[in-house]
């Protein structure tokens, strides 16, 4: 694993937010400052892949990248803003109703956030 591997990498699982890969470059510059946007995206891309990483697609909005731990997401239909929930896993369920097993799951519950219900009051 490459230096800025490594750097991304800890970015990711160290955060609490849902980071794009923008605002990784951002933080990755702090401690590599000759780190360009492409080496980030050629990471982040690697990282994920390798099983490091989740990258989280959300319609009309650039991709966050996430911890591996298992947990699901609540996404504001409004806004878009991005919370981990911690959901029974529900692999089980879903094998026995597919009748083969899976990889994983990617759970996205979208709502309306109490900020979004609050300004359409």
């Amino acid at each position: 694993m490459t230096k800025n591997s490594k750097i991304i990498l800890e970015i990711v699982t160290e955060s609490n937010e849902h980071l794009t890969a923008e605002q990784i470059f951002l933080k990755a510059k702090e401690h590599s400052p000759g780190i360009v946007l492409a080496t980030v995206y050629n990471n982040l891309n690697a990282l994920t892949a390798e099983g490091l990483i989740r990258r989280i697609a959300l319609q009309g909005s650039p991709d966050r990248y996430d911890k591996t731990i298992r947990h699901d997401h609540l996404v504001c239909h409004k806004c878009g803003k991005l919370s981990d929930i911690a959901l029974d896993d529900i692999s089980e369920k879903i094998e026995k109703q597919m009748g083969t097993s899976i990889l994983f799951y990617d759970l996205k519950v979208h709502y309306i956030c109490e900020d979004c219900r609050e300004a359409m009051r």
